[in-house]
């Protein structure tokens, strides 16, 4: 029977209670002593009784969280961070939807058991082993609901776009790996575990050297490293102690285990890219040694650990004596195992005895700070620790052929809180004083590392052919319009920077780095890897025709990549992408659909997705966003016009409820923006307040009269219009427009009300042309009416909105551009000239019926002037030659009173 994700929640917070009710228990006594009790008491509800000693504790799951965020800031805080503190929170709400039985989604279910795997780990629980299997299981179980919901795609949303002919897309360039073509990859989840690897599990790409290092790039630091530890453990030279300090996900753990599977018994030919390496160190094969692996947030300083063998373990150095000699390796370090004291010189010897050996430490700080005002735990306490620290260092400079890498984080996610920072200190002091610093890998050489990874090699000298093609293509593109591009992109360097990470675009890769990578908790190798197979699976699957991957490429509207884009990110995003970015009910694919000219390249979807990546991850730095160049350059490909998306922008910029303009940068923020103000306001107007506005406007209109005597605006009855000999132009109200051939239209009645004078009659009736609005195009005119209006009464209250400077920049330029629509909409959609008519009787017959001739006004300017220039020499006269003005008299009956249609201007 398959499991719900209620259930898979329920199981991991039954974990969480496990693992956590110790760290909880012990960090009380050590802070309240015997009035821990006492101080937890008021956070239990009053049925849940409390007795001596915690014996009657009823410590569920809620409990549990319910004290850790009571008394965080007098218990927890000293040793753990802020990002702990938040999950102990998040988590307290997720164990309250649990109790209460609302449903969670995959993407709730992972989110939460994800969640209490970090709270474990940051509090080194042994649970953590199990709920990072139920981490892999949902992965799973969302991979196949994606499959499913991939099948679903509608092929009248898919991007299109209109490249260069002669071009190769990327997809018949390169190719994915077979796991991330297919999206296998999310099992994996591209976590490089250095404690799995030592247990012999996880995927084959980390625990098998071969595979490990067909997908690993060496980098410059990385290659170093290597070569360093070479030399150290062949006894020739190198340096002793090597610390390992990147920003979060800087590639600290995938170093060691290069290091751990360099030295895993593997010939040195069998593993691709040492060639240069061996060279270096001057070594041909890697010698055998011993290893030891010591990872923090897998070991946990309260409890006793036993081996296989029947050894038990209490502390650090217990276990690398362990794992170096196994019983009897321990043995050497029994007696400071068993009173958590530091070994001394026992390391140096131990060290001898064992060499060559490599030490690799990682989250050394997330073990340690757990000792922090600590005096009771099997593995000693805080400045005992750091006696050891010392020895170890100076012991692995001292003995013989043995190599210690130490990682230490820089990340205040990695560090926690006040017992973490002091944690990082002491060993800062102690390691640097005999510590070779390595170099995390540059961003020019993490575009390969991810590049290899998500792609396999170019072989075919054809293909290469055809990516230098697309990139010089782009080059000349950006040379070309250089004024529509940053003016990097023109360079020679940026070619040089496009052929290194093709198929991927280098603007995507600087948005991953440069602005994603300063998102809590997004790793910058990991983070980047994860996000990026989720695109390229999604593009692969949907067949992507791009030249090469953009910001504008990446499929933000496919589950996958919204749920790796929006994990770093709070979850008022998700109705923000919906609505403005990306979607089958998003803005810019209306957009798309309602004007063919954008629609042919998804000009308005590229936009968004392109400024989404450039500005959802900077909304508190001090430049927000994109400017517009930039976002030409993550959207535009050979052979598309670069205004095209400048439209696109604009329409964005007019419409958007989350998108803000500042000159020419723009970003999407999570607070609407006063355009959903107005975009409110706009909507409950009442449709008389269009009308008068538009009647204002064409009062406007009459004062130009072109070639008529006189103009009628919006008369409001049939005797407004005086009956005199003058030619006069009728500019009918707009609510009553008039539709093509169509008698009975409500511009036809008026016009006819009009002429007709009621019941009264009209002597000049033939002095008379009334000109309607489309009943079509009046629904333009009806929005961009409202919009004005309701920018003018934002602007009229900008004190009362308390709105900010730039806020108020916003509806200033806003109304000006709504004022200008409107005038340019009111000729757009009063068009339709109404000319009435009649044909001379016949001797002896009345007058036979009035007939109606229409005729289309186009072009733009006042709307007299425009009518006046349809009519000329047709119906509308302004001059006559005597001779032509003699005979045309002369066909009027003028003895039976008779009138002609034929109007003489004035």
């Amino acid at each position: 029977m398959a499991i719900t994700n209620s259930e898979r929640v329920g199981k991991a917070l039954d974990l969480l209670n496990t693992g956590l009710r110790p760290y909880v228990e012990r960090e009380l006594k050590a802070t309240y002593k015997d009035r821990w009790v006492d101080t937890a008491r008021p956070s239990f509800p009053e049925w849940q009784h409390t007795g001596k000693e915690g014996k009657g504790l009823n410590w569920d799951t809620q409990a549990l969280l319910q004290v850790m965020c009571e008394l965080w800031n007098d218990c927890f805080k000293k040793i753990l961070g802020p990002s702990d503190r938040n999950l102990a929170f998040e988590l307290r709400d997720v164990r309250n939807k649990w109790a209460h039985q609302k449903a969670f989604t995959t993407d709730d279910a992972y989110r939460a058991i994800d969640s209490v795997s970090r709270l474990l780990a940051a509090v080194s629980a042994a649970e953590v082993e199990a709920v990072e299997q139920m981490k892999a299981e949902i992965l799973r179980v969302k991979f196949e609901e994606q499959l499913r919901t991939q099948k679903r795609k509608e092929s009248s949303i898919a991007v299109e776009g209109k490249p260069a002919t002669g071009l190769r897309p990327w997809r018949e360039i390169v190719t994915p790996h077979p796991d991330v073509a297919s999206g296998r990859y999310q099992q994996a989840e591209f976590a490089a575990d250095l404690w799995q690897v030592y247990l012999g599990e996880g995927s084959d790409e980390y625990k098998d050297p071969v595979e490990f290092y067909r997908r690993t790039f060496i980098t410059e630091g990385l290659q170093k490293l290597l070569a360093n530890a070479l030399q150290r453990l062949a006894g020739k030279a190198g340096d002793p102690v090597v610390e390992l300090q990147t920003n979060f996900g800087g590639g600290k753990t995938h170093s060691m285990l290069a290091l751990w599977h360099l030295f895993a018994g593997v010939p040195a030919g069998q593993l691709s890219g040492l060639e240069t390496v061996t060279k270096m160190a001057g070594v041909s094969q890697p010698p055998k040694i011993r290893r030891a692996v010591l990872v923090g947030n897998r070991m946990s300083p309260a409890d006793l650990h036993k081996k296989p063998d029947g050894t038990v373990v209490r502390t650090m150095w217990g276990e690398l004596a362990w794992q170096l000699g196994g019983k009897e390796g321990y043995a050497m370090v029994r007696s400071a195992d068993e009173k958590a004291v530091s070994p001394g010189d026992s390391l140096r010897l131990l060290f001898n005895k064992y060499s060559p050996c490599l030490i690799l430490i990682d989250e050394w700080v997330a073990y340690a700070r757990q000792l922090y005002n600590k005096s009771d735990l099997p593995a000693g306490d805080f400045d005992a620790h750091f006696t050891f620290a010392q020895t170890l260092s100076e012991s692995a400079k001292l003995a013989d052929k043995t190599l210690l890498v130490v990682s230490i984080p820089s990340s205040q996610n990695e560090i926690g809180g006040e017992g973490g920072l002091a944690a990082l200190e002491r060993l800062k002091n102690v390691i640097e004083r005999v510590e070779t610093s390595w170099r995390p890998a540059s961003v020019e050489e993490g575009f390969e590392i991810v590049r290899r990874r998500l792609f396999q090699p170019i072989t075919d000298p054809e293909l290469f052919t055809a990516r230098d093609a697309v990139v010089k293509a782009f080059a000349d593109e950006y040379r070309k319009f250089a004024q529509e591009f940053p003016s990097e992109a023109g360079k020679s360097e940026y070619e040089r920077r496009m052929k290194a990470a093709y198929p991927i675009h280098p603007e995507l890769f600087d948005r991953l780095y440069n602005d994603w990578s300063t998102l809590d908790k997004f790793q910058r190798t990991r983070g980047v890897l994860r996000l990026m197979s989720a695109v390229i699976h999604a593009l692969w699957d949907r067949e992507d025709k791009g030249l090469m991957i953009l910001p504008a490429s990446v499929p933000v509207d496919a589950p996958a990549v919204q749920s790796e884009l929006t994990r770093y990110l709070p979850p008022v995003w998700d109705p923000i992408i919906e609505k403005d970015i990306d979607g089958p009910h998003s803005l810019p694919l209306r957009i798309d659909r309602e004007n063919p000219m954008l629609g042919r390249y998804s000009a308005a979807r590229r936009v968004a997705r392109t400024l989404y990546l450039g500005s959802a991850p900077t909304q508190d730095a001090t430049k927000k966003g994109l400017e517009d160049r930039q976002i030409k350059l993550g959207c535009v490909q050979p052979g598309e016009t670069s205004g095209t998306f400048g439209d696109a922008l604009r329409k964005l910029a007019d419409q958007a409820t989350y998108l803000y303009v500042d000159g020419s940068r723009y970003w999407y923020a999570t607070q609407p923006s006063v355009n959903r103000l107005a975009e409110e306001r706009a909507e409950r107007y009442h449709p008389e307040d269009v009308t008068e506005e538009i009647r204002r406007r064409l009062a406007e209109e009459a004062k130009h009269r072109g070639d008529f005597s006189r103009v009628h605006s919006c008369p409001a009855g049939p005797s407004d219009v005086v009956d005199e000999p003058e030619a006069k132009l009728v500019i009918l109200s707009p609510d009553h427009p008039h539709s093509a051939k169509t008698d009975s239209s409500a511009g036809r009645q008026a016009a006819a009300e009009i002429l007709n004078r009621g019941s009264a009659g009209r002597n000049c009736g033939n002095m008379l042309v009334f000109l309607a609005a489309d009943k079509t195009r009046f629904v333009d005119l009806d929005k961009a009416v409202r919009s004005y209006l309701a920018w003018k009464s934002i602007e009229e209250q900008t004190k009362s909105l308390n709105l900010d400077q730039f806020q108020t920049s916003q509806v200033e330029q806003r109304l000006i551009s709504s004022d200008q629509a409107v005038k340019g909409r009111i000729p757009e959609t009063y068009v339709w000239l109404l000319a009435p008519g009649q044909k001379r009787p016949e001797p002896g017959q009345p007058f036979p019926a009035v007939e109606w001739e229409e005729f289309r006004l186009q072009g733009q300017g006042w709307l007299a002037e425009r009518a006046s220039k349809k009519l000329e020499n047709n119906l509308l006269y302004t001059s006559m030659a005597g001779t032509v003005l003699r005979f045309e008299i002369d066909q009027v009956p003028l003895w039976r009173g008779n009138l002609r249609r034929e109007a003489v201007g004035g």
